[in-house]
């Protein structure tokens, strides 16, 4: 989805309404799943049947987790449907997060990946975001090489010099266990 935020993923329903957990990727929950916001619906596997967007009617915190109403969701059976939906919304290219230590996706999509000596070994292609970590879809060769996207394996992002620093531990960039 270009020129999309990822601002959450669906987890397990709660009750028999519809209502579900969410796991926000914002640090904006209240105003990204405000009543009324349209989000985007991204599947989690390629060819799930999905809504093009979702519409909130309601959104609170209970112990500590977040949950949110969306219209389409009626019933625990449609929102058992929906987990692991990525959510979305529309974003202006040139909007960056305030922390210079974080970024938005498509500011990360297209960048050189170099090692400490400035050697080249392919280019962001994707980013997912999972449960624990985030993880950076490399293109190395023509492969898709997922790269763990921490701070002591990825210690610089140069957005605008085009390029990341990967501190390759041995198997990471070639593609098998270290």
């Amino acid at each position: 989805m270009d020129d999309y935020l990822v601002v959450g993923r669906v987890g397990r329903p709660h009750g028999i309404r519809g209502e579900v957990s969410v796991e926000p990727r914002t640090d904006e929950p209240d105003r990204r799943f405000a009543d009324g916001a349209v989000l985007a619906v991204r599947a989690p596997h390629p060819g799930d049947a999905v809504p093009g967007t979702v519409t909130v009617s309601g959104s609170r915190w209970h112990s500590g987790r977040f949950l949110v109403r969306f219209a389409e969701l009626t019933d625990r059976t449609t929102a058992e449907a929906a987990r692991g939906w990525q959510l979305s919304v529309p974003l202006d290219p040139d909007e960056a997060p305030e922390d210079p230590e974080e970024f938005y996706d498509h500011q990360l999509v297209g960048l050189r990946v170099e090692d400490p000596t400035g050697r080249v070994h392919g280019i962001v292609s994707g980013v997912e975001h999972g449960g624990g970590q985030d993880l950076l879809h490399l293109d190395v060769d023509g492969r898709d090489v997922l790269f763990p996207f921490v701070h002591q394996l990825v210690p610089v992002v140069d957005v605008a010099a085009g390029r990341l620093v990967v501190d390759d531990q041995p198997g990471l960039l070639d593609g098998g266990v270290p």
